[in-house]
């Protein structure tokens, strides 16, 4: 509390800064510097199983969430196939798709619809893909930095053909790059990210969120369980239900960044605790479930298909491998293929 005049005084930039290079809280992965071996992988889910009720401690800031209807603007960034562009598509269209098989995308989107803001209102049910942008031609170059990430955002909405609209109170400004491009950070100790911009930079106040596509730099961080490290001798991969690992890969991290931006537009709604410049946000809390028993570097139960590929839940027409979320009523991981 003594700290909040302090922090308020100092101009937005500094919080910027902070938040952008101090380092942002990220939930379980195989990261390289944690160098966990094969016997984790196998009993590491006895540590904790689908989160911890006892010392978690979510809460609500009264900061604004996305309760109005969504629109995700896809910015894609290199070069992309169309079949990696109908994939992210369709995942973000299956948010809403309340007729989808269960377990469905849009059965997991109902835990993020949980939250609500100060007078009760809760996160949108209706989540859509806007107008989209294309930078095949690498405007910012194949090296980004956290604060070029904010140029491309700019370079988007300010074009001179074609501008993606203006929408900073129900819009998500969705950067992915391709699988040529590196950003600060990527595959060292984050697979994706999300803030808002500052006037400063671009112009206006917008939530963004950027994902990379790992298949080149790092699959066996950023797409496992699609891909495994090579320092973990003897795990095997599961296939991937889209035949793209890099882009499957993806899914869960857009997942998780669009439920924590939707719950945590501008970094002052719901996370767990005191400090704003490290939240830990609703999918921090479950990065790396994806079923029951899940916890540590257990994955949980999740489904098979047919053909061998490994998935659970079901969009449109596709199956995607999501991560779970964070739960405010029962106060754990959940998600729409729990086992009863």
């Amino acid at each position: 509390m003594a700290k909040a005049p302090l922090l308020l005084a100092l101009p937005p930039l500094f919080f910027f800064f902070t938040f952008f290079f101090a380092g942002a809280v990220v939930g379980w992965r195989p990261w390289p510097s944690q160098k966990p071996n094969t016997t984790d992988f196998l009993f590491g889910g006895s540590k904790k199983y689908e989160g911890s009720s006892e010392f978690v401690r979510l809460k609500y800031h009264m900061g604004p969430v996305l309760t109005a209807n969504i629109t995700v603007y896809p910015i894609w960034y290199g070069v992309w196939k169309k079949s990696q562009k109908r994939i992210i598509r369709e995942f973000i269209s299956s948010f809403s798709a309340v007729d989808s098989k269960s377990p469905s995308v849009s059965g997991w989107w109902k835990t993020v619809r949980l939250y609500t803001d100060q007078t009760g209102a809760n996160i949108s049910r209706n989540v859509h893909i806007g107008e989209e942008k294309n930078d095949r031609f690498y405007s910012h170059g194949k090296s980004l930095t956290r604060l070029s990430v904010q140029s491309v955002i700019k370079s988007a909405v300010t074009a001179t053909t074609r501008p993606l609209p203006i929408n900073p109170k129900s819009g998500v400004y969705l950067l992915l790059t391709s699988d040529n491009v590196y950003v600060q950070d990527f595959c060292n100790n984050v697979c994706g990210f999300h803030y808002f911009t500052f006037p400063a930079i671009v112009g206006y106040t917008l939530p963004y969120a950027w994902v990379g596509n790992s298949a080149k730099l790092c699959p066996g961080v950023c797409a496992y369980p699609f891909a495994v490290p090579e320092y973990i001798p003897g795990l095997k991969a599961v296939k991937s239900p889209n035949d793209d690992v890099g882009v499957d890969g993806m899914i869960s991290v857009i997942g998780h960044e669009i439920a924590e931006l939707s719950t945590n537009p501008l970094v002052n709604a719901w996370y767990a605790g005191q400090d704003p410049v490290f939240p830990v946000e609703i999918a921090d809390l479950c990065e790396g479930i994806y079923g029951t028993g899940g916890g540590g570097s257990y994955t949980g139960q999740m489904l098979n298909g047919k053909d061998g590929a490994t998935y659970n839940m079901n969009g449109i027409r596709r199956r995607f491998l999501v991560q779970w979320v964070w739960n405010p009523l029962v106060n754990y991981c959940t998600g729409p293929n729990a086992l009863d």
